[in-house]
């Protein structure tokens, strides 16, 4: 028997705002974080705007030492996983440290550290490079990182599956909590990816937008989109066991009932066009989590603001859905907040269970007009309404697709 997982706590830190509050009242109010590039030159960068998560001080959630031995990227993490740690209400000298685990992606760990030890190594020489540059780069020690502060003796992994990241690691902790690996998980995504590399080398593939106007620059779904707007930050949600949760008297949220993914295997970075292979991620999730097609009402959808991102997932959805495609409301967080990469399936949870919570289903901003073939309800306007049944879609470079189911949590 597959155990029940309900979600006790989350934590966010986003370009829209620092914590799960300031996130949330962000996506109701439709107010996006986009504006220049400030942690490095972009003079000569043909992109001109980003998400960049504002006010951050690290020392503010951890101490001095902690702080710069972490990346950025492990630094968001660690700040939305105290979040999500407080609002649970987990205590760990109550806890077997050995049943709470954490599974945190990130799609490139840290490139800022990467281009600071090639400067180093150009300018001064191999012999000058930091020492702790390898244990700050890489992906897995966001994971690292929060199980050491916090204690958390579990299993400690993250998957690395591109833009997919974050929500195959919380698929996976879902996972491990269902087949009684743990009683507890940590989970997630977390990114920092704007640098000289990370903006360099998107704009190369043309993935980033063209647009220099803030408030038409991510507008998933639009006909005039052009490409994504490169976000950072992190999303953490806390995973329980629904009889661990209920003996010690945790606040549910809601419950992660199903998780689904597929491959395209098709292309290194191009969907492929029919959008088959996402739309067996969300039937895997429908049927794992044992409902009908016809109960989901809501996607958080991928919805990236590139032209085929956007045309392919509209066509997994009508190939899993049918008929019932035209009643799922549709948005996209990224209108937003820009595209987190490996973070983006953990913020885009933190929204899904809000919409739950509150009944409110925010708008896809900047949407104006689709073209034809996109004829769904991409919500140019928010709705307030019960949500049941939603999910959420991740897709990644390599042909990754992934995609959660969360209910709202009944008693059976």
């Amino acid at each position: 028997m597959k155990r029940r997982v309900v979600i006790t706590g989350i934590g966010a830190i986003t370009p829209i705002g620092n914590n799960v509050e300031e996130f949330w009242n962000g996506l109701k109010e439709g107010r996006h974080g986009f504006g220049p590039i400030t942690q490095f030159d972009a003079s000569a960068y043909k992109c001109k705007v980003v998400g960049e998560v504002k006010d951050f001080k690290a020392t503010d959630y951890m101490d001095p030492k902690s702080a710069r031995r972490m990346a950025r990227f492990s630094q968001f993490a660690v700040k939305a996983s105290k979040e999500a740690i407080e609002d649970s209400g987990l205590d760990m000298t109550k806890e077997d440290p050995y049943r709470v685990g954490t599974c945190i992606g990130s799609g490139v760990g840290s490139l800022q550290e990467l281009e600071n030890a090639y400067g180093t190594i150009l300018t001064k020489g191999p012999l000058r490079v930091r020492p702790l540059v390898v244990p700050m780069m890489i992906s897995n020690i966001a994971s690292g990182n929060v199980a050491i502060l916090y204690g958390l003796k579990g299993k400690s992994i993250d998957v690395v599956t591109a833009c997919a990241s974050g929500t195959n690691s919380i698929g996976e902790a879902f996972r491990t909590i269902q087949y009684g690996d743990a009683d507890v998980m940590v989970a997630g995504g977390c990114e920092a990816a704007v640098s000289p590399i990370g903006i360099s080398t998107f704009d190369s593939l043309t993935a980033l937008t063209s647009s220099t106007d803030p408030d038409r620059c991510s507008i998933p779904f639009d006909k005039e989109r052009s490409g994504f707007v490169l976000g950072e930050g992190a999303g953490i949600v806390i995973l329980e066991e629904l009889e661990h949760a209920k003996a010690r008297g945790a606040k549910i949220y809601c419950e992660l009932s199903g998780y689904g993914c597929s491959s395209d295997a098709y292309h290194i970075t191009a969907p492929e066009d029919s959008g088959a292979a996402p739309a067996v991620a969300m039937l895997n999730a429908v049927k794992d989590a044992g409902v009908a097609p016809e109960q989901v009402q809501y996607i958080n959808a991928h919805g990236t603001s590139t032209h085929l991102n956007d045309l392919v997932e509209t066509r997994a959805i009508k190939a899993a859905f049918g008929d019932h495609a035209k009643d799922i409301k549709i948005n996209s967080t990224k209108s937003m907040t820009g595209h987190l990469l490996g973070a983006a399936g953990g913020i885009e949870c933190v929204a899904c269970v809000k919409t739950i919570e509150d009944g409110y289903i925010h708008r896809t901003r900047g949407l104006h007009e689709s073209e034809p073939e996109l004829d769904l309800d991409y919500c140019k306007e928010p709705y307030e309404m019960e949500v049941d049944c939603c999910i959420s879609n991740s897709l990644g470079f390599g042909g990754h697709n992934a995609c959660i189911l969360l209910q709202k949590y009944k008693e059976q």
